[in-house]
C-alpha cells in the first residue's frame, strides 16, 4: 500500500468513526474569528472562534470552555483555533458553537487573573468567580447577534474549563438549559496531586447549592488529573447540595483519560453528549463533516499525499498553494486566513517559480485568489 493510499484510508476511518458514509453530501459549515468586548479585558477583548452551520437561521449557543494546563508559561501558546475539531462535533449537531479563551489564556489579556494562589490553601472560588465573569460576557456578545440565540444555549467544559461550566451552572444565565463537564477540577500540580484536595471539593458542593441546570459529568477511570476517588467525592459535595449532574465513569482511555474530550477520542465522547442531548430534547441530526476536497489534478502521488494531510489538519487557518509544473507548499494554525494563504504561497515558492491558491481552510479558494511570482517573492 502507498503512502497516499494508506492516507485515504486515515480519511474514510475519520469519517466512519464520525458515523459518515463515503457518498453521504457533506455540511457546510461557517468560521469566524472574534473579539468578545470585556471592560476587564481592556480594548483588545478576549479571543474567540465561532463554528456553526452554513444556513440563514439563528443556531443555539454552545459555549465551550477550554482547560489550564499545569505550566503558567504554556498559556501563552493556547488557542481558539486548536478548539475547532471539538467545536466542529457541536456545529456539527445544530449549534453555534464558541470557544472563548479566557483572561490569561492565548491572546486574551488577563495574566494570573485567575490564580489559585499558594497551593496548600488554594482558593477555587475566586478563580471560578473570574472565569464565570469572562464566559458572562461571552454570552452577552452572542446575544447581541442575529445568527446565534441564547434561548435554548448550553455550555461544555474540559478540566477547568469543566469547573468554570459548573460555576456557570450555579449562577445559570436565562437560556442556559444544559451543561457538560468533561474531567472537571482545577488544581493539579502533577499526576494524583491535586492542591488543597478539600477546598477543591468543598467548591463543587457550593456550585451545588444553587446550581440547578441538568448537567453530564464525565471522568474516565485512568484520569491523571483527577484520579476516580477525587472524581467521586466532587460529584458527591455537589450532589449532597442539591446539583443536577449524570457521572459516567468512561473507561480507560488511551495513556491519560484526562484526554478523553480531544478530537482523537471524539468516538468515545461523542456518545455520551449525544445520549444527554437526546434525554433533554436536544438532540438534532447530525451534519456530516466538510466533504474531503479533490487533489489539484497536477500533483503526483507524493503532492496527493500532502494534500491528505493538509485535509486531516484541524487547524484553521490553513491553506495549500500549488503551481502548474506540481510544486505545491501549504501550512495551518495560522492566526488568519490571510496569514496563511501567505505562507503557503511562500513555501510553494521555495519550489517552483509561480504558485497560485488551491484551497483556504476546508474550501476551494476559487480562480480570484492571489498569484505569487519568483518576482513578487523578491519584492516581499
Amino acid at each position: 500500500m502507498t503512502l497516499l493510499h494508506r492516507l485515504l484510508v486515515v480519511l474514510m476511518a475519520w469519517l466512519a468513526t464520525a458515523g459518515i458514509a463515503p457518498d453521504v453530501m457533506a455540511a457546510e459549515f461557517y468560521t469566524e474569528d472574534l473579539r468578545i468586548p470585556m471592560a476587564e479585558a481592556g480594548p483588545q477583548g478576549l479571543e474567540a472562534f465561532l463554528v456553526r452551520p452554513a444556513g440563514t437561521k439563528r443556531y443555539p449557543l454552545a459555549l465551550l470552555s477550554h482547560g489550564s494546563p499545569r505550566s503558567f508559561d504554556d498559556r501563552a501558546t493556547m488557542s481558539a483555533h486548536k478548539y475547532y475539531g471539538i467545536a466542529l462535533e457541536y456545529a456539527r449537531r445544530g449549534f453555534a458553537a464558541l470557544i472563548v479563551m479566557r483572561r490569561g489564556y492565548g491572546t486574551s489579556p488577563g495574566g494570573r487573573v485567575d490564580s489559585i494562589g499558594g497551593c496548600a490553601n488554594a482558593a477555587y472560588l475566586p478563580a471560578a468567580a473570574v472565569a464565570v465573569a469572562d464566559l458572562r460576557a461571552a454570552i452577552d456578545a452572542m446575544a447581541r447577534r442575529s445568527d446565534v440565540t441564547i434561548s435554548g444555549m448550553i455550555a461544555a467544559g474540559h478540566s477547568a474549563g469543566g469547573l468554570a461550566t459548573v460555576a456557570l451552572t450555579a449562577q445559570a444565565p436565562p437560556g442556559l438549559v444544559a451543561a457538560i463537564s468533561f474531567a472537571g477540577g482545577r488544581g493539579s500540580r502533577d499526576d494524583d496531586d491535586v492542591c488543597n484536595e478539600d477546598g477543591l471539593v468543598q467548591a463543587f458542593a457550593a456550585f451545588g447549592k444553587t446550581s440547578r441546570v441538568p448537567m453530564l459529568w464525565v471522568y474516565a477511570t485512568n484520569d491523571s488529573f483527577f484520579g476516580p476517588d477525587l472524581a467521586r467525592r466532587l460529584y458527591g459535595g455537589f450532589r449532597s447540595n442539591g446539583g443536577q449532574a449524570k457521572f459516567i465513569a468512561a473507561p480507560d482511555y488511551s495513556d491519560d483519560g484526562h484526554y478523553l474530550y480531544s478530537v482523537v477520542g471524539r468516538p468515545r465522547w461523542t456518545p455520551y453528549v449525544d445520549a444527554f442531548l437526546r434525554e433533554r430534547g436536544l438532540g438534532h441530526d447530525v451534519l456530516s463533516p466538510p466533504d474531503p476536497l479533490p487533489p489539484p489534478g497536477q500533483l503526483n502521488e507524493a503532492g496527493q499525499a500532502e494534500f491528505a494531510r493538509y485535509l486531516a489538519s484541524t487547524m484553521p487557518h490553513k491553506a495549500f498553494a500549488v503551481s502548474p509544473n506540481g510544486g505545491y507548499g501549504w501550512r495551518s494554525g495560522r492566526t488568519t486566513t490571510d496569514d496563511a494563504q501567505r505562507d503557503s504561497l511562500g513555501a510553494c515558492m521555495k519550489w517552483s517559480p509561480t504558485c497560485t491558491l488551491y484551497a483556504i481552510d476546508d474550501r476551494l479558494a476559487g480562480p480570484a485568489q492571489p498569484t505569487l511570482t519568483s518576482q513578487s517573492a523578491r519584492a516581499r
